[in-house]
């Protein structure tokens, strides 16, 4: 089973999200530590997308998914960042649906958006094929991932989880404690109804549902929970977590 049928099917699927270390081995390091898929981090790492380019192709080489989180809701980066080779899009602070609509028309080949042509690069291995048969190809297999992590986004929770083009809700979870004014809490019951709502609605509309998660306890507590597209992160904290523990 492909990456997209799982996410349409409500799979479980493991990835890591990467801030820090964009070295040309990650993917192969973290495929062969069982991954599914990356997400490559350009809000707030240093990534930049010629860069991405490099990690997109080698994550496509060996058989791991490449996404990458873009800094906002933008034409340029979501149609640049396909281009190069990412088979989905993260998009940060995504509050109403009319941001998801411009992600999903951005993100999709006419008839069902707006996202502009060009074949033979790294988004299609360089192959030269029929054009019209990889517009459907690429259509069909697009993960957008649209992130929930505002008091607004909640409260637009059902109309965005509704609208087609949308694959998976992602937890900002952080960020979402900040704007329901309990900064890290995640104990807090407004926050745990807040996760319940947002996996209620994925479910509701037939989305995969998402989160980062530092260690092992909060993978299984969030798996109960209803995620289930898990990454692993941040790699900064788990090298540092893991050269202390041999130093101690």
């Amino acid at each position: 089973m492909d990456l997209k049928n799982k996410i349409t099917s409500y799979g479980q699927i493991r990835g890591a999200m990467i801030f820090e270390f964009f070295s040309p081995g990650m993917p192969i390091i973290l495929k062969n530590a069982g991954c599914e898929f990356i997400i490559f981090d350009m809000e707030h790492g240093g990534l930049s997308l010629e860069q991405f380019k490099t990690l997109a192709i080698i994550s496509n080489a060996s058989k791991i998914a490449p996404f990458i989180r873009i800094p906002q809701v933008n034409y340029n980066y979501v149609t640049r960042a396909l281009d190069l080779g990412a088979l989905g899009i993260m998009v940060p602070m995504v509050n109403t649906p009319d941001d998801v609509i411009k992600i999903v028309d951005s993100s999709k080949y006419p008839p069902q958006g707006k996202r502009g042509a060009g074949f033979g690069f790294a988004h299609d291995n360089y192959i030269n094929q029929s054009p019209l048969s990889y517009i459907e190809k690429a259509n069909n297999s697009l993960i957008n991932i649209i992130q929930i992590e505002t008091k607004t986004a909640l409260e637009n929770l059902r109309e965005i989880a509704s609208i087609n083009g949308v694959d998976c809700l992602w937890v900002g979870h952080f960020d979402l404690t900040n704007f329901l004014g309990i900064p890290g809490d995640f104990t807090s019951k407004i926050y745990l109804n807040a996760i319940n709502e947002i996996v209620a609605a994925a479910k509701l509309y037939n989305k995969s549902v998402g989160i980062m998660v530092n260690n092992k306890e909060e993978l299984e507590t969030y798996s109960k929970l209803g995620f289930n597209m898990i990454a692993v992160g941040t790699e900064m904290n788990i090298l540092s977590r893991s050269i202390s523990q041999i130093l101690k």
